[in-house]
């Protein structure tokens, strides 16, 4: 689905939020490659993030197309800041009330209220195309985001330890959360 353009003030910022268009593919990818790398609390380390050009469009496409599916990305002043999803469990009808969400942002937006901004207008889609029930997952710790999406309404139903294991012999747990409408 498409989001038409929303502008938004925050914290004195001019804010805008929208659909990818196809080419910003490229965007996309470099954003992927610098944001792993600033936080250990996204998907992947950087140097995993191998998509090629085409396969970023079609994403970008897939979501843009689908009925039960958005891309939303966030501009702070004109800048590129980051991005936030979402995309209904597939798989058979007894699935088909949950979506599965997340979000990413450089780490020079975070703090603000940006984040809060794109999870709530995300939600208000999700709730609007009837889904009742919307899951992610969060890093252990990643106190902040866990915070933010308690304040969301999400709550904890559980944990897999040593989900996370990073380049340096480390791990962290990953917490699963869900909000029901």
């Amino acid at each position: 689905m498409i989001l038409e353009e929303e502008k938004y003030i925050l914290d004195g910022k001019n804010i805008v939020l929208r659909s990818a268009r196809l080419d910003e593919a490229q965007m996309l990818i470099d954003y992927l490659k610098t944001a792993t790398g600033e936080t250990r609390f996204l998907m992947c380390e950087s140097d995993e993030i191998k998509y090629t050009l085409k396969e970023e469009e079609q994403f970008i496409n897939n979501h843009n197309e689908a009925k039960d599916s958005l891309l939303i990305l966030a501009f702070v002043d004109g800048e590129f800041a980051g991005s936030c999803s979402f995309e209904g469990t597939a798989g058979s009808r007894r699935k088909s009330h949950r979506a599965g969400m997340g979000i990413a942002l450089f780490q020079k937006y975070t703090g603000f209220g940006l984040g809060k901004l794109m999870l709530k207008r995300l939600l208000t889609e999700i709730k609007n195309l009837g889904f009742q029930q919307v899951e992610l997952t969060v890093v252990g710790s990643n106190h902040r985001a866990h915070h933010l999406y308690e304040s969301l309404g999400f709550k904890e139903c559980g944990r897999i330890p040593n989900a996370n294991k990073y380049d340096d012999g480390t791990y962290d747990e990953d917490i699963l959360m869900m909000l029901q409408f």
